[in-house]
């Protein structure tokens, strides 16, 4: 019968369809990567979700994250994401948590229950964690590594952490990785050498920070703020989506070869 899914199901068959619609992703971070990602992944058909960030979209997001607009800024991500993932698809099960995930809590987290891990948060400690609570349940994941001061969206990669180059922050990972004892981690990022922002006081948001009333995380609180665009976090979020749907099927896309 024809559905909605019917033109991803020409590509990788019915039982590839019905593997993803009972499949459950917990994607951890719902901003300019984890929200294209979502995208993604609620048009492919996977069925089942967890959104996890306890941010609030603001208006500097306008220029790059799926869900921000004027009508959208103040409200919560994840909160956001729920609502248009329901409206592609109204059959899906979407679990919202709006927390932030930290080694803390990390506890309260059903991982065992997870078919796939995305992670694409910002703090190294945070991902830390996540990588080791997944290989702890035995879970697949895939790590975004930094997409922020970035102008090349082609020079993205996937690839194990271990043969990654470039990236400030997949350097920062490998070392803490290697130190907990971690053998691999699919990752995607990218070889494109940072930008250094431009320092301009008028637009920062270090002087100028609008982030909602009562938000948990300000700007104001962060090292540093990168700059970006539209047209790379959204690379970044279309591969992970595209590593999870094919390492979700690969079994079954097989058999219909």
């Amino acid at each position: 019968m024809l559905n909605q899914f019917s033109r991803t199901q020409l590509l990788l068959g019915k039982q590839a369809i019905d593997k993803l619609q009972s499949s459950r992703v917990a994607v951890f971070g719902i901003g300019g990567v984890g929200g294209y990602v979502c995208e993604a992944l609620i048009r492919s058909g996977v069925g089942k979700f967890d959104l996890i960030d306890d941010d609030k979209v603001c208006l500097t997001n306008l220029n790059r994250q799926i869900i921000a607009t004027r009508k959208t800024v103040g409200q919560y991500k994840a909160d956001v994401m729920k609502e248009r993932m329901l409206e592609i698809n109204p059959d899906a099960e979407i679990t919202v948590r709006k927390c932030f995930f930290l080694p803390e809590n990390a506890d309260e987290f059903p991982f065992d229950e997870y078919d796939y891990v995305v992670d694409a948060v910002d703090t190294v400690s945070a991902k830390l964690e996540l990588v080791m609570q997944s290989q702890k349940h035995n879970v697949p994941i895939i790590s975004c590594m930094g997409a922020g001061n970035k102008l090349d969206g082609s020079q993205f990669r996937v690839a194990d952490i271990y043969k990654t180059k470039m990236c400030p922050l997949a350097k920062v990972m490998r070392y803490e990785l290697r130190r907990r004892g971690v053998k691999k981690l699919k990752v995607v990022y990218s070889e494109e050498q940072p930008i250094r922002p431009v320092e301009d006081m008028s637009i920062s948001c270090r002087t100028h920070c609008i982030c909602p009333p009562g938000a948990k995380h300000k700007c104001t609180e962060r090292r540093d703020i990168p700059g970006s665009v539209a047209f790379v976090p959204s690379v970044a979020g279309l591969l992970i989506a595209g590593e999870v749907v094919k390492d979700l099927t690969t079994d079954e896309r097989k058999e219909v070869k």
